[in-house]
């Protein structure tokens, strides 16, 4: 078996596991944030749920450690409200990334699973866990049962050969397979990552890459723990594991053999992750902001390499330098080490740990036009404020603050740049009512053709209405970020059918990503794949959603207007307009059995 069969195994009482199982996995430890945190409390109080576990249960509040929206503040005290009630353990506001803590705090530990209401849960690949991000009603489901249904993947092996440049760090890595695969190419696969260069990576180097499975479609990008990542590991939590390894015979769909000593220091172009691009094809593209946090870049060695560029050094006039490490260990450590000094010296605002701009709270957010330069993992239009967002590695993003404009360390310039200021744009907000939907098995409606791979999860439902709890509010708001389509509210008929491409629903855990098509009243989504956590969400949450073979747009002449008639169990598909009929894939049994039962809950 490979690492993600033989951990489902051993968590789920079964001796083998093979890809497309069905199966129950038992859940080490299962998480909640202050973001998705009071959606589950209120899912467990509303099913009439208890906790299962409470020594298996925590909450982290990491995406707004401040409490300085009132939203969120008022969510984190309901669940302060519901843990003191059930004795469960919470990382309050002063402790940090909930995924870091659970790496660091020894929550998740190498052949362990691990679940949170965070879609980088999967950073656990770093350690040879399995983690998953999920939506609230999973959350619930884990809390309550201890364990939540799973489709074992398929696994993909990643072999990086050759040796690393020096100037090419972890992030650098990862922008380089996103530049290589995209956002779909893994779509759903564990990826098991393998070579010489990754033997000498740092547990820091590794969580960098594991936490941008997510952006990469990835289940998880798994690495085996050496002996140098567990004396790590025992240093940092004190306990002493053991390592979960692929057999030798183990099956991989895929085997990819890449030149890591053909990579060089990359950058994300703002609006993908994806979107790769040399920083030597940007350099001197002026900024006025620069990020440096987040679960893929705001451990002590990013730290270390920051404050390294910016010892002497100061800001750019203009420019606004924010740092965020991602636990309070971590803060206090680059405290005693001096680098909280050598960054306040050099200009930067230094806030407490947590996610920062990432989740739309503490720090970290840019306003309309702003360019701004982030070691962030996602850089989705919206996604970090109103601006433009380029992705880089902590050393690019510290030289560009720098600089005050995108530029590698060792090309830092005697005097910054001089910018003039931008003007401002205004946000629109899309209003409309909210409509019930039918339980049935075959539906009939009009169709929307939505011909775009990768529509993310921001675009759907943005991250600044994640406050919302109550379904019937979340309609109004849905595609109002996505280009061509911020109307969408306004024109949907309940009944109507979404049709679109590759990869739906990347990126975040949301649920309201799935709630806002069922408060419109829209009765099933087709598209040739999901976003991993998008297509649970929208089953658990017994939103009609179906896939189909490539061609298929093509063969059944279909455009928007259109009626068609699907039905869910047979996979039939008719376009009354244009009178062409095929076949789609149908509900597979457990996705099936949850729709009629009207949710997972």
């Amino acid at each position: 078996m490979t690492v993600i069969e033989k951990i489902l195994a051993s968590h789920s009482n079964q001796a083998t596991v093979n890809p497309g199982d069905i199966i129950d996995v038992f859940i080490d430890s299962r998480a909640a944030r202050d973001f998705g945190g009071a959606n589950v409390v209120k899912n467990l109080i509303d099913n009439g749920l208890t906790i299962a576990d409470a020594g298996h249960t925590v909450f982290t509040f990491d995406c707004n450690p401040g409490g300085s929206d009132q939203k969120y503040a008022a969510n984190q005290h309901y669940c302060r409200l519901y843990a003191r009630q059930n004795n469960i353990k919470i990382y309050d506001v002063d402790s940090g990334i909930g995924t870091h803590l659970a790496i660091d705090k020894g929550l998740a530990y190498p052949g362990s699973t691990f679940v949170s209401t965070d879609s980088h849960a999967n950073i656990m690949g770093a350690i040879g866990a399995f983690g998953q991000g999920m939506g609230d009603q999973d959350i619930a489901a884990a809390w309550a049962k201890g364990a939540v249904w799973f489709k074992v993947p398929e696994s993909v092996k990643l072999n990086l050969n050759g040796k690393r440049p020096a100037n090419v760090t972890a992030k650098d890595v990862v922008l380089n397979l996103l530049s290589i695969f995209g956002a779909n190419k893994l779509l759903g696969y564990s990826v098991e990552v393998y070579g010489d260069a990754v033997e000498d990576m740092t547990l820091d180097e590794r969580i960098t890459i594991s936490s941008m499975a997510t952006e990469m479609g990835a289940i998880i990008v798994l690495f085996t723990p050496n002996t140098k990542i567990l004396d790590e590991l025992e240093n940092i939590t004190g306990k002493r594991f053991e390592t979960v390894a692929a057999d030798d015979n183990a099956v991989y769909t895929r085997v990819f053999d890449i030149d890591i000593s053909k990579f060089v220091p990359m950058i994300a172009n703002p609006g993908h992750p994806h979107d790769n691009a040399s920083v030597e094809s940007v350099l001197k593209t002026k900024i006025d902001s620069a990020f440096i946090g987040s679960c893929t870049n705001g451990r002590i060695e990013d730290l270390r390499v920051t404050a390294k560029i910016l010892q002497g050094r100061k800001v750019a006039p203009g420019v606004v330098l924010k740092v965020v490490p991602t636990t309070d260990q971590i803060w206090q450590q680059a405290l005693d080490e001096g680098l909280i000094k050598i960054f306040k010296d050099a200009g930067a605002l230094v806030s407490n740990a947590g996610c920062a701009g990432c989740a739309a709270g503490q720090v970290g957010q840019n306003g309309p036009d702003e360019v701004t330069i982030s070691t962030g993992n996602r850089n989705f239009s919206g996604k970090q404020g109103k601006g433009f967002v380029y992705l880089a590695s902590p050393a690019t993003v510290a030289a560009s603050a720098v600089a005050g404009y995108i530029t590698t360390p060792d090309e830092i310039p005697a005097e910054p740049a001089v910018f003039t200021a931008k003007a401002g744009v205004t946000a629109t907000e899309v209003k409309a009512k909210a409509a019930p939907v039918d339980v049935k098995t075959t539906v009939e409606g009009r169709v929307w053709v939505i011909r775009q791979d990768d529509i993310d999860t921001d675009m759907i439902f943005h991250n600044r209405y994640l406050a919302i709890t109550d379904i019937k509010e979340m309609g109004q708001y849905t595609f109002d970020n996505l280009k061509g389509y911020e109307d969408f509210a306004k024109k949907a008929h309940p009944g109507d059918i979404v049709v679109t491409t590759k990869n739906f629903g990347a990126g975040s855990s949301r649920q309201q990503a799935v709630d806002c098509f069922k408060a419109l009243g829209v009765q099933c989504i087709i598209a040739e794949s999901y976003g991993a956590i998008y297509e649970r969400n929208a089953i658990n949450a017994a939103l009609p959603i179906m896939t189909y073979k490539e061609g298929m747009l093509e063969e059944m002449q279909l455009e928007t207007g259109d009626v068609i008639t699907v039905d869910f169990i047979t996979g039939a598909l008719t376009n009354q307009t244009k009178g062409k009929s095929t076949t789609i894939n149908k509900f597979y049994d457990a996705q099936l059995q949850v729709y009629k039962n009207g949710g997972l809950l």
